[in-house]
This record gives structure tokens, sequence and C-alpha cells, in this order.
């Protein structure tokens, strides 16, 4: 990593199948050029409705530039992951003759990042694709590491590809007019990589805790911890993909929290935000680790606290077991029948649990079920 000293702009490099940049600062577009490349001539920038004056300000951009560029406005959220938008892109592309020494840009949160990544994938076998997160969730996990997909009726991400983008623009001005729920939902994968990985993410979310439940109000106090937060969670994530880009091994510790998570946001219809459902996620595994003998009580202890201290849900509806169950069974971590989880055996150790116990399934279930919902703010 490398940074300079005011205005600090760190470069942090991920070497997947090609080496790329994931470049953490204020204002960054003046990047977007760079990571391109100068093949490019035509670039499809993907955005969500909601973000089309900044759209047009990265199309105005691109285009004093010297590129031809061509807006595609998908839906928001998850609905955008569907086969149905992809379709949609791959229209576009054809008509416009774009080839293999052309781009995409995305422009948008995690889902955006994750099917604009794999309509890159896709096309022509593999284009260029780089990503503008706007989200803190899409800044930390969904636009790092090449992970692509789309959703079915059967769940999250069961189609998707590997592809790595060119470059990542995570430019924290975005985050200061980012709605607060979004913000503290995001705070979920920056905790979760904490426990896994960083100790350090643990104790500055624990000191700040106050200022981040503030922010953007807190912006003036608050945006170093931010930055250091997002530089940290994107450094743990740049080496574990380095290391292991296609989830043989080494790169399942990521998806720490989310088999229950993702379990939810099926059960739920993808009405509750991600990173709501991780937090959640995370509790589950916690408590099947410290009922498997695992874990010691502080460290769940510890978790649900700084989870609560952000304003995040620990808990989930009880009477939601059977659904749940058999969504965690097409969950991509499974081997046949054979659940499969990502758990703790201290902060920083993950490891694997296979094949629990049904018993010890349900039991680490009591310990997240509640009969009340948690804030409908926090969850929508």
């Amino acid at each position: 990593m490398s940074s300079s000293v005011s205005g600090r702009v760190e470069r942090i490099t991920v070497s997947a199948e090609r080496r790329y940049d994931v470049v953490v600062g204020r204002h960054l577009l003046g990047e977007l050029p760079g990571l391109l490349g100068s093949s490019v001539r035509k670039v499809l920038l993907v955005h969500p409705g909601a973000l089309e004056a900044s759209a047009e300000a990265v199309r105005e951009d691109l285009v004093a530039q010297g590129y031809e560029v061509l807006l595609a406005v998908i839906p928001e959220a998850e609905e955008a992951k569907s086969i149905q938008v992809v379709a949609f892109a791959w229209q576009i592309l054809g008509q416009s003759d774009f080839t293999r020494s052309d781009a995409i840009v995305s422009l948008g949160g995690g889902a955006t990042t994750d099917v604009a990544g794999f309509i890159a994938a896709t096309w022509l076998r593999g284009i260029q694709v780089v990503h503008i997160p706007t989200t803190l969730l899409a800044m930390v996990d969904a636009a790092v590491g090449g992970k692509t997909g789309v959703n079915t009726a059967e769940g999250k991400n069961l189609v998707g590809a590997f592809h790595s983008p060119s470059g990542v623009l995570c430019d924290l001005a975005a985050l200061e007019t980012l709605p607060k729920w979004d913000f503290l939902a995001g705070l979920a994968e920056v905790v979760k990589t904490g426990f896994i990985a960083d100790p350090v993410i643990l104790d500055l979310v624990e000191e700040h805790a106050g200022e981040l439940v503030e922010w953007p109000g807190s912006a003036g106090s608050a945006g170093s911890v931010v930055q250091e937060l997002v530089e940290r969670s994107v450094a743990v994530k740049a080496r574990v993909v380095s290391q292991d880009l296609k989830e043989a091994s080494l790169r399942e510790i990521l998806n720490y929290g989310h088999t229950f998570g993702h379990a939810i946001e099926h059960v739920e219809r993808y009405q509750w935000r991600h990173g709501a459902a991780v937090s959640v996620g995370m509790v589950f595994a916690a408590e099947l680790a410290r009922l498997a003998g695992r874990l010691d009580d502080a460290v769940v202890d510890r978790m649900r606290s700084i989870l609560v201290s952000l304003g995040l849900p620990v808990s989930y509806r009880g009477d939601r077991w059977d659904q749940l169950l058999a969504a965690m069974r097409r969950d991509k971590k499974s081997r046949g029948d054979l659940l499969r989880f990502v758990v703790l055996e201290d902060v920083g150790r993950p490891t694997r649990l296979e094949g629990p116990d049904p018993l010890l399934l349900s039991a680490a279930y009591a310990e997240v079920s509640a009969e009340a919902r948690p804030s409908r703010a926090v969850v929508l």
C-alpha cells in the first residue's frame, strides 16, 4: 500500500488472475482513465436510476477524455441482479458493437457491482470492468475480489463467475451523502473483517461507535476513522483474494456470517439489507461455535456488544427455522447434504465447521431467535 500525506489516497494492490489497484480517497474521478487504459474506446456505464446525476458527471468526464459512453440504467438493489437485466445490457453491447477492447464501468452499490461484473464476465467471454462503489458495503466487500453474480428464485448469487476488475475507485466522498442506515449496514461487513483477520478494526469501532452511528453528521470527526476502516477492510480482502481467487480454501473465510445471513435474505425476499442479515448471521455462527466448544463466551459477547453499539440487529424471528435450513442447504459452501459453516476459534482465527449436529444448529437458532423484529429502519 502507498499513500500521500494530505488528502490521503491509498492504493491497495490485488494480485489475482490480473493485478489491479483499489484506490481509496476522495474525489477520485480523475483516476478512472488510468484504470481503463489507453486501448478502451467505448464504455458502458451501468448504474441505478437514483444515481442519474452522478452517472452524468462520470459520462461527461469520460467523453471529455475521448471515450464514447453509453448508459445502462438498471433497477435498485437486489432487483438488479436478474438474468433479464443482464440480457438488457447484452442487447446494448451487441447493438453498439462492443469488442474485447472496450469496457464496462459500474457506479452504485454491491448489487450494481455484482451484476455489472457478471455482464463484463459474460460478454465475449470477458471484457474489462472498473467499479466505482458508492456504498460502504460495496467498497469493503462486493466491488473487490472478482465475484460476480445474479440471483435466482432458488437463492442468492447461485449463478455467477469469477472476473476481476481492472480497478476499483472507493471515493469516500460518496459516503458523506449515503443514508445513515445504509452506512450502518455496511459496517457489518467491516466488523466481519475485524473478527476474521484484523482486530485493530474492532478496537477502532469500539472506540468510535458513537461517531459512526451519527454518520454523516459526524463527518468532520469520523472521516479519518472511516477511511482507515475502509483501507483495513480492503487490505484484508486483497490479501485473501490474492492467495485464493476462486474460493478453493482460504477465501471462504470472507463468508463468515453469510450462510445464515443469505438464508435470511432469501426467506425475507431480499427486503432485509445485506449487512443487517450478515450481522445476525455472524452472531448465529458465533453461537454455533460456542455451542460446539470452539469459541469462548467472551468473544461471542464482544461480537454482540459491537453490533448492538452500531444499531445492527443480532436476532431474527423464531418461527422460520425450516425455511432458513432449506435455504442454507442451497448455500454455495454446502457439499451434497453436508452443511459447512465458517466459524471462529478466536478473534482472527477463522475455521470451518462441517456437518454440525442438527441439535447444535437448532440450539444456535434459539440463541438468535426473537419474537419481535429488529428496527425496520436498519433492516429495510
